[in-house]
Formats: structure tokens, C-alpha cells, sequence
């Protein structure tokens, strides 16, 4: 596509989130306005707002790469995604609105009365926010070289810029507006492209390339285990992201908490059958985006592929305009999750220290990306759900639903959970992708059961340390909310 056209995309997108950002700067005064939008946000901005967050890299490039290399086996991905919601629905939403908590460590402290859960939930949750920052700013790379022929490293800078100067204008309140208007974006830039190729193709009678392969990579399909184990990090997975989570102390009660889980789901539906359709149409008349190592760019390049000229160059730019739109909103919601944890237990909250939490959370994954070569996004970002699965996911689930949980069974559960799934991490990427045994390459269907189990055995064994504040806490997290007054 024509690089110029392509630059111009990325810098409309940068300038509208910089303008939006500021202008919630105008409305955004106190702590709580930078920590949680001051618990006003209605269901629908919400809902867009979780949206434009979630709908990371790895939904708006990953999925449909994934589809085009791996055929149906990928569609566990857009599956397992939108159902964490449900699960997000059933079990995590109103409660933990209920708490009143600022950030999950929050939570961690209040429901089991102990600095030191807090201690290490709050390193949990930075190294989960971390490793999921470093994917949106490798996409990013990959955008900017694919489209305009830059070096990669400016298009994770750019991201992270951009990302700091809206977050420390603002905060939640500034974020809330720029997620939401990102997820339409995003939403309208698959949307359109697909569409207008579809048309062509059904106009032209024939492939534009090639004729249709069933299998353009040859790649074996996944087993029963991987597939399972995707699952598992995918649905669990959600349940414990931090920049998701965060999100649900936004909501004036747990009801209002609720509907903007609904609402979500549907958003996520609608957005995951336009990869999808890239997938699928990928996989049939271009090939040769996935025999060229391309299979991660191919919502980029597919437009110029099949429909070429000016009317490819304008779909591209839409397309490079969504992605970015991707990688900043994604970004954001996590650094904004990450400076409340930070700034409240290191930097001793207050608006400056939220500030200056916010540029820490963004510039140290900038470093790493800046020293790392991106993998597949969609399979590095599975691992990032399974190691929340195996750690965050466990406290909450239990923290809200059981009563017998202990200080001493969470910690001993958390640490289990990252151990096992971060060194099936590390020894898998040092294996290498083609030499990784199913079990490393998937650890969640093993690590999840595990922590959760520790978790349990620990807290039977330490039954005397159930907090004394236990029956309060867990009739406000399940006590429904008195509507307010300007919500009859």
C-alpha cells in the first residue's frame, strides 16, 4: 500500500485519541476521577470502552492470522474471548463492584485482611499487564513496517507516546472516552474492508489470485489437549485482566456492573465475525500470505491483495487506522490498571503519583519489546490468559464464592500457579515453537487445576487464619445495591 497514505492513517488516529484524551482532562479533578472515573460510567460507554480495550492485537490482527495458518482450530480463539464475558457475567461482575476496591490488590487485601496477599497480588497483576503490553506494541511494530517501510521500533515508541500523554492527562475518565470511540473505529474498519472484498469477489465470478486451498500450510491440525487447554486459559483467562477488571469499579453499582457485562458480549460477537471472515477468506484466495510468514499481517495487506488500487490503498489506510486504534486502546487500559496498583502501593496514590506510575507501566515493556522479536500475537497473548488463569483467576473465583479462603492458601495458590505457567513459558521459548511438547506449549488444562487445588489444600491446612472480617466482607460482595437516585 502507498506508505504516505498509510502515515497519514496512523497519524488521524494518534491525533483524535490525543484530542479526546484531553478533553477528559477537562471533567477529570480528584483521585477518583484518575483511579476509577469517579464510579459514574452507565452500562453502554462501558461496555464500548471494555470493548476498545480487549479487542487488543491480538483480536484485530492475531485471530484472523491464525485462521489463515490453522483453519478451524483457530476459531477456539474468537470463541474462547467472548465467553470469558459470560463467565465475567456469572461470576466476577456485581461482586466486585461490590467491594469497592480501586484495583484488584485492593480486593485481595480487603476480602483476606493481609498486606502481604496484597504484596504479591500487586506483583502479579504488574507482570500480567506487562506481559500483555508487550504484544500490542510488537503489532505495532509490525504495522508500521509492513505499511510504511519505518523502522519497527517507531511504531512501538509512537504507541507508548501517544499512550502517556493520554492517560496522564486523565486518567479513567480521559481513557473512558477514547476505548469507547475506539471500538467503533475499530469495529468500522474491519467491517467496511471485508465487506467491500466480498463484494468484489462476488462481482468478479472468480478468485483474484488463486483458486481455493484447503490447507495452504500443511500445519497438522491441533489435538483434544491443545484445543481443551486453550479453552481453559481463554475462559479463565479473562477472569483475571487486570485492565478488564478495573474496569467493573467504574460501574455506579454491581446491577449497572452487570448490564455492561451483557452489553459486551454482544459488542464482542459482532466484532469477532469480521476476523474471522479475513480468515476464511485469506485461507482461500491468498495463500501465499501464510507460505510468505506474512500470516499476522494479512488484515493489512488483504485489501491491496485482492482489490488493489486507489479503492485497496483507502481500505488498507481504514484497516492500518483500526489496528493502531487496537494497539493504543489495549495499551492504555493496562497502564491505567497498572499505575492504580503502582502508584497506591509504591508511590502513595494521589493524581502525581498516578502520573508518574503511569509513564513507569508503559516505558519498561517498551524496553523489552524494543529488545524482542514478536511472535505469532494471537498465541503470545494465549499464554499471557493462561498464566492469569493460573494466578489471578484462582484468588477472585474463590475469594468471592468461598468462604474458607486463607491468606496463606492464596499466596501459596498464586506463586504455584505463576511457577508452573511461567516456566512452561520460558523452557517452551527456549525449546522453540516446533519442538514444544503440547503440555508446555499449552500449560493451562495443568497449571489452572493446580493452583486452584493448592489454593484449597493450604487454606483447609490454615483454617485458623480465615479473617475475622470474613462474614462482613462477603455479605457486602453479595448484598444487591439500593438503585440510585438518578438511575429510577
Amino acid at each position: 500500500m502507498n506508505p504516505g497514505v498509510a502515515l497519514a492513517a496512523l497519524a488521524v488516529v494518534s491525533l483524535a485519541t490525543a484530542v479526546i484524551g484531553f478533553y477528559g482532562l477537562r471533567i477529570s479533578r480528584t483521585t477518583g476521577d484518575f483511579y476509577v472515573a469517579s464510579r459514574t460510567v452507565r452500562p453502554w460507554w462501558n461496555a464500548s470502552a471494555i470493548g476498545g480495550e480487549y479487542l487488543s492485537a491480538a483480536s484485530f490482527l492475531g485471530v484472523a492470522g491464525l485462521i489463515l495458518l490453522s483453519g478451524t482450530d483457530a476459531l477456539w480463539f474468537p470463541v474462547g474471548y467472548t465467553a470469558g464475558y459470560l463467565m465475567l457475567l456469572l461470576f466476577v461482575a456485581a461482586p466486585l463492584r461490590r467491594s469497592g476496591a480501586y484495583t484488584i490488590p485492593d480486593f485481595t487485601e480487603a476480602r483476606l485482611d493481609s498486606r502481604a496477599v496484597r504484596r504479591v497480588t500487586s506483583l502479579v497483576v504488574v507482570l500480567v499487564g506487562w506481559l500483555y503490553i508487550v504484544p500490542q506494541l510488537h503489532g505495532a511494530a509490525l504495522t508500521i513496517r509492513i505499511t510504511t517501510g519505518l523502522p519497527s521500533w517507531a511504531g512501538s515508541v509512537a504507541v507508548v507516546v501517544v499512550v502517556c500523554l493520554t492517560v496522564v492527562a486523565g486518567g479513567m475518565r480521559s481513557i473512558t472516552f477514547v476505548q469507547a470511540f475506539q471500538y467503533w473505529l475499530k469495529l468500522t474498519a474491519l467491517a467496511v474492508p471485508i465487506l467491500f472484498i466480498i463484494f468484489v469477489l462476488a462481482g468478479n465470478g472468480t478468485p483474484a489470485l488463486a483458486p481455493p486451498v484447503a490447507n495452504p500450510t500443511g500445519l497438522a491440525p491441533a489435538g483434544l489437549y491443545q484445543n481443551v487447554s486453550l479453552l481453559v486459559a481463554l475462559l479463565f483467562g479473562t477472569l483475571g485482566l487486570p485492565h478488564v477488571l478495573v474496569r467493573f469499579y467504574t460501574n455506579p453499582d454491581g446491577q449497572s456492573a452487570r448490564r455492561t457485562t451483557l452489553i459486551v458480549l454482544g459488542l464482542l460477537s459482532v466484532f469477532y465475525l469480521f476476523p474471522t471472515a479475513y480468515g476464511l477468506v485469506g485461507r482461500i484466495f491468498a495463500p501465499g500470505l501464510a507460505r510468505s510468514g506474512q500470516a499476522d499481517a494479512m488484515v493489512l495487506l488483504l485489501p491491496g491483495e485482492l482489490v488493489g488500487g486507489t479503492a485497496g490503498d483507502l481500505l488498507s489506510a481504514l484497516v492500518v487506522a483500526g489496528a493502531f486504534a487496537a494497539f493504543l486502546s489495549t495499551t492504555s487500559g493496562l497502564v491505567v490498571s497498572l499505575a492504580g496498583v503502582i502508584s497506591q502501593d509504591v508511590l502513595g496514590g494521589g493524581v502525581d503519583g498516578f502520573r508518574l506510575a503511569a509513564v513507569v507501566s508503559a516505558l519498561v515493556p517498551l524496553g523489552f519489546a524494543l529488545m524482542t522479536d514478536s511472535f505469532a500475537l494471537a498465541g503470545s497473548v494465549g499464554l499471557v490468559f493462561a498464566f492469569t488463569a493460573s494466578t489471578v483467576c484462582p484468588v477472585l473465583l474463590l475469594g468471592i464464592w468461598w468462604r474458607g479462603l486463607t491468606d496463606a492458601g492464596a499466596i501459596a495458590g498464586m506463586l504455584t500457579g505463576g511457577v508452573l505457567c511461567g516456566g512452561a513459558m520460558v523452557v517452551g521459548a527456549m525449546a522453540g515453537a516446533s519442538s514444544t511438547p503440547a503440555w508446555l506449549a499449552q500449560p493451562a488444562a495443568w497449571t489452572v487445576p493446580g493452583a486452584f487445588a493448592v489454593m484449597v489444600m493450604v487454606s483447609r491446612a490454615t483454617v485458623h487464619r480465615v479473617p475475622k472480617t470474613m462474614s462482613r466482607v462477603m455479605t457486602r460482595l453479595h448484598t444487591p445495591e439500593r438503585p440510585l437516585a438518578t438511575e429510577r
